[in-house]
């Protein structure tokens, strides 16, 4: 369990400033004078980022050892910590921000590539979800860290303050990370890569131009999507180089478990981006109130994480998988229908709920998927599932934000405004819910994990 901590420590670290940023966007419009649209950028585009490089991981797994794999990952993430903290102007500190994606992107996969050769399928869900204590801490810990770092400092220490753990776990790692596989030489599909990374940029594009309402543009972001997943297709019928095996998608656990995991992401990111703005805005709350709404969750999460995995390993999926989805959609179902009435203290009670259910349902999708898949199958499921996540948590973050700012009644104050546009947020995460609800009925009619 120490290499499996070394890595999810250094992913965690990765998570920690990605989501630490949610807090100090005010800020950086200010010292940078850039929009909201702009600085927005500093979380999606570190997400897409990151989905891009984990959509490598099935390939990299075969080709390079887990040393050097994670030895790379610390490396971009250092470098990407100094050019954040000594960012001058945006297009630094953005520069920095995808670096230090390319950290998540090798060592959330890893960290879960390691428990697949290590564990025994019958125990798979407790220690993915020991795993996840430490990674799950840190989007709900991250904007509490961001807002009082932001408030008693600058945000410019969010990465003074990780850099000598980054190096202190690099040293760690190139004493204790070992090999439990035999590599291959294959050849990378340059291609097939190219084409879904520029579907995945297509689409982020296309979906924050809404805000602008340039409908030409995004139609024709949108249509230069799927034309990028046409042709995607169209190369994996014939391709002879590697990126991960299609053939996953054909297997009912994989694909029934995929689609909740990706859904519970895009809410996941999202109301963590959303939430922090949202009290400020509605209530006048300060930046460090901001992020401390979502501290309670985070110990939840952590304590949580075995004991959902050991629910998973000992009741099959029925009982954390639906009583997670009810408990997600109860939590948005009162954001939802009582908003602003519910006051600072009645959000954080509310997005406990949600956070409690969504990280039950969350993690044990994955080893449910997991479980039910053979293990030739299991890294391609695997960059997949962590793809998946990345990509649909910038995706999130775009589409409510869109909405939170959606609404302007000329008679109604701003606050009032953004609180009528949160609500649109809140129901779509609602509708979501119940969509997760059917997908997780099907997987669990039709599928065993063994």
């Amino acid at each position: 369990m120490l290499v499996v901590a070394i890595v999810a420590l250094m992913s965690f670290l990765g998570v920690l400033t990605e989501t630490s940023m949610n807090t100090t966007f005010p800020a950086l419009m200010k010292a940078f004078n850039v929009s909201l649209a702009t600085v927005q950028w500093v979380t999606s585009g570190y997400l897409l980022a990151a989905s891009l490089v984990m959509l490598t991981s099935a390939y990299m797994k075969r080709r390079f050892t887990n040393r050097q794999l994670f030895m790379s990952a610390a490396a971009l993430f250092i470098i990407g910590d100094l050019l954040c903290a000594t960012a001058q102007v945006f297009p630094q500190l953005l520069a920095g921000r995808l670096i230090q994606a390319g950290c998540v992107g090798l060592c959330t996969p890893l960290m879960v590539n390691i428990i697949l050769d290590v564990v025994p399928r019958a125990k798979l869900g407790l220690y993915i979800g020991i795993a996840n204590v430490i990674v799950l801490i840190a989007p709900a810990l991250g904007p509490t860290f961001g807002g009082a770092v932001t408030a008693f400092a600058s945000w410019r220490m969010i990465f003074w303050v990780t850099l000598p753990l980054a190096l202190l776990l690099l040293i760690l790692g190139s004493a204790h990370i070992h090999q439990y596989t035999t590599q291959s030489r294959l050849a990378f599909d340059w291609v097939r890569f190219g084409l879904l990374g520029g579907a995945l940029i297509a689409l982020n594009l296309g979906l924050t131009t809404i805000s602008t309402r340039r409908w030409l543009i995004v139609a024709v972001l949108l249509l230069v999507c799927a034309l990028c997943m046409l042709l995607f297709l169209l190369l994996s019928r014939t391709s002879t180089r590697f990126l991960f095996s299609l053939t996953v998608f054909k297997n009912q656990a994989f694909l029934f478990s995929f689609l909740p995991y990706l859904s519970l992401q895009f809410a996941n990111v999202g109301i963590n981006f959303l939430l922090p703005n949202y009290v400020q805005e509605v209530f006048g709350a300060s930046a460090l109130i901001g992020g401390l709404i979502l501290l309670p969750c985070s110990v939840f999460n952590g304590l949580g994480q075995p004991v959902y995995g050991w629910m998973l390993d000992h009741f099959g999926g029925r009982l954390p998988l639906l009583l997670g989805d009810g408990l997600f959609t109860i939590g948005v179902l009162a954001m939802t229908a009582l908003g602003p009435a519910l006051g600072v203290l009645g959000v954080t009670i509310a997005y406990l709920i949600f956070a409690i259910g969504r990280s039950m349902a969350f993690s044990n999708s994955v080893a449910y998927g997991l479980k039910a898949l053979p293990k030739t199958l299991q890294p391609d499921a695997n960059a997949l599932y962590n793809m998946g996540q990345q990509a649909v948590g910038g995706i999130g973050t775009t589409v409510l934000s869109l909405l939170m700012t959606a609404v302007h009644h000329p008679g109604w104050s701003h606050a009032q405004n953004i609180a009528a546009g949160s609500a649109w947020a809140f129901g779509l995460l609602v509708a979501l819910g119940v969509v997760i609800f059917a997908l997780y009925w099907h997987l669990l009619n039709r599928t065993t994990a063994q």
